[in-house]
């Protein structure tokens, strides 16, 4: 458990429940090179500012030592191969867009989450519901302080006459709020692995895979999903992966598989059985004891086997609570 043995490394105060090498701790951060996985920026003339955004509520990252802090220096902010990880800083670069120019993609979303949604064409039959679908979320997305911003090779040109097409098929006649990115040249979709550029030149028709980048407000990568082009994406997975990386995030906490319908039902130190748990969430494996408890008091240990006290559930009111001090 390389992740666990780095994260009870970091937390000095915690009780020690197995004992984990330096060496572990240092293979695992030493990799946090300062390199970052990048493009240069181009400068792009008439670009409206990112202020011209809707403003939306700041997310913030917790402050707790031992939480969220902790737990994303696990993760390097640069790869030593170019290509882009989780937790690394995402490409910069100049779009061109359904909503005007902008120098920076970084100065577009400064200080907020966006998630970059490519699909492989206009003009095709999934990526158009794909947009449909992905507009019904926008305005949850955008009071979470999430923009959004979709991307393929074609022009801008063409994505203004394909959205026609796109609200007319959607049978809720939604507005597209977000801009699409045109891509002609390929150089966003390279810089984010989505087209092997070694392939490119000698494809028929190089197009993007179908790709989710959910990337924070300091820039870094916090989820990717890869779609082949005959499967359409789940709007409320994507949906339910923001809301639970900014949980975490804000709150230091970690949510389990399935969640928020999880652990519905689960035994008690006491012999019975307590369904008050659903919709709970776990403490990152960095929170210390001496945190865990100043925070989140009324947290529940699960008992297992191993007598290693890993699973500490918080209530979903819990974490409200913390939400609203």
């Amino acid at each position: 458990m390389p992740l666990l043995a780095a994260a009870r490394a970091l937390v000095t105060k915690a009780p020690v429940v197995r004992a984990f090498s330096r060496s572990t701790f240092v293979s695992t951060v030493s990799r946090s090179s300062s390199s970052v996985v990048g493009s240069s920026v181009h400068v792009a003339s008439s670009s409206p500012s990112a202020s011209s955004c809707p403003s939306r509520s700041m997310s913030t990252m917790d402050t707790m030592e031992t939480g969220t802090k902790t737990y994303m220096s696990l993760y390097p902010e640069g790869s030593t191969d170019g290509g882009i990880r989780l937790g690394n800083i995402v490409p910069d670069f100049p779009m061109d867009t359904t909503h005007g120019k902008f120098d920076s993609f970084h100065e577009w979303k400064k200080s907020k989450w966006a998630i970059l949604f490519s699909h492989p064409a206009d003009f095709t039959p999934v990526c158009t519901t794909e947009i449909g679908r992905l507009a019904l979320k926008y305005d949850y997305l955008a009071e979470r302080d999430c923009l959004v911003a979709t991307l393929s090779v074609d022009a801008v040109k063409s994505h203004h006459e394909w959205l026609n097409d796109v609200v007319a098929h959607c049978e809720n006649e939604v507005e597209i709020k977000f801009p699409i990115i045109g891509d002609q040249d390929r150089s966003i979709s390279t810089a984010y692995g989505m087209i092997d550029p070694g392939n490119s030149d000698s494809q028929d028709l190089p197009l993007t895979i179908r790709a989710v980048f959910i990337i924070n407000p300091e820039n870094k990568l916090m989820l990717s999903l890869n779609y082949p082009a005959c499967v359409g994406r789940n709007m409320d997975e994507i949906v339910r992966c923001v809301d639970a990386l900014q949980l975490s995030y804000e709150k230091s906490i970690a949510t389990p598989a399935n969640w928020p319908n999880n652990h519905e039902d689960i035994p008690m130190p006491d012999g019975t059985r307590s369904t008050e748990f659903k919709g709970s969430v776990f403490l990152l494996p960095t929170v210390s004891e001496e945190e865990a408890k100043e925070n989140y008091p009324g947290y529940h240990t699960c008992d297992v086997p191993s007598k290693i006290n890993y699973l500490r559930l918080v209530k979903k009111d819990e974490v409200e609570t913390k939400a609203a001090k």
